[in-house]
């Protein structure tokens, strides 16, 4: 039990001191001691495992008040990197997008894949190219527009992810831990984490994208709320009657978008939320809900914001949701 116990305070201290190194990037042993309220001795023994292993780099030396030149070490961010893909629609193709991140956030490689039908060996062909040049891949994040109950694909627009085991499947085939989220999810948590919104805050994104039905996601305190069997913000299930295959007039569409936000707001009381779709202006959305306010009595009204960035918050949400999983864990 004893051994247990200095097992756990040793991994609790190691942690404290990754994310510390992770945060300053460079620092010296007494500097370490300082930030992480470990005593030099303890620090000294932690460093010396983080440089066995490649997590830190020694740097240089540093003048140090007239005793011995101190040295300074770096933090290693390629020391763990995550593969991070998504498929997204461009210029009217299903597109599988691929990035190599490391723990700076930083882009070590991006490619493109386009893709007529969705197939599985393909795509553990291009997992298995990847992870052979970049063998320091420890996460692989899938983004898709679909969620999964029980970690099969049970709601999606691609009907060849439909009942596929994808975190199972792509797990046992390479061994890594995986992470799989919806495309919504992901674009509000790219959003948020950009804006750095999250503490005490409901932001919810609504993606009306031009081929399919509507989607949401919802940002509470710095985290996704998923629902039961992960379905909370599927509004293509409300009871509202609408032909989404159909060409809508600006004003309608701005009319129906109006009905959406009026529900969301008496149900969540949002602070901010988000209208993903392109060519759609800000100003002829909030002058339609300025006139539709007045019909209505609104005890909270949110934030209502237009962007047509849902393709680029969706890739920066799920290389920041990847890069949460390679992060140390706080007890």
């Amino acid at each position: 039990m004893e051994k247990a116990n200095a097992n756990l305070m040793k991994e609790i201290n190691l942690n404290n001191l990754r994310r510390v190194m992770s945060q300053v990037g460079v620092a010296t042993k007494p500097q370490l001691a300082a930030m992480t309220g470990l005593s030099v001795v303890t620090i000294n023994s932690l460093v010396k495992e983080l440089l066995d292993c490649g997590e830190l780099l020694e740097d240089k030396t540093v003048p140090s008040n007239g005793g011995r030149p101190a040295v300074t070490y770096r933090f290693n961010y390629d020391f763990s990197l995550a593969l991070v893909l998504h498929v997204n629609e461009k210029l009217g193709l299903d597109v599988v997008f691929a990035s190599v991140v490391n723990l700076q956030e930083e882009v070590l490689m991006r490619e493109e894949h386009a893709i007529q039908v969705f197939d599985l060996n393909r795509f553990f062909g291009m997992i298995d190219r990847i992870l052979s040049i970049y063998p320091s891949i420890k996460a692989i994040g899938i983004g898709i527009p679909g969620q999964t109950v029980n970690g099969i694909v049970a709601v999606t627009s691609h009907e060849e992810l439909q009942g596929v085991s994808l975190i199972e499947e792509v797990q046992n085939k390479f061994g890594l831990p995986v992470m799989l989220e919806n495309d919504v999810n992901a674009a509000i948590s790219g959003y948020c984490n950009k804006e750095q919104l999250g503490e005490n805050q409901i932001v919810l994104g609504v993606y009306f994208p031009e081929k399919y039905q509507p989607g949401m996601g919802i940002f509470l305190d710095g985290r996704i709320v998923k629902g039961k069997n992960g379905m909370a913000g599927e509004i293509k299930f409300l009871p509202i009657e609408i032909d989404w295959k159909k060409r809508f007039a600006t004003a309608e569409f701005v009319g129906i978008i109006c009905k959406f936000i009026h529900t969301l707001n008496a149900v969540l009381a949002p602070d901010q939320i988000v209208i993903y779709r392109e060519n759609l202006e800000e100003s002829t959305l909030l002058r339609a809900w300025e006139s539709y306010m007045s019909a209505y009595k609104f005890p909270s009204l949110p934030e209502i914001s237009v962007s047509d960035s849902f393709y680029k918050d969706f890739e920066d949400g799920m290389k920041w949701l990847t890069l949460q999983e390679l992060k140390p864990i706080k007890r």
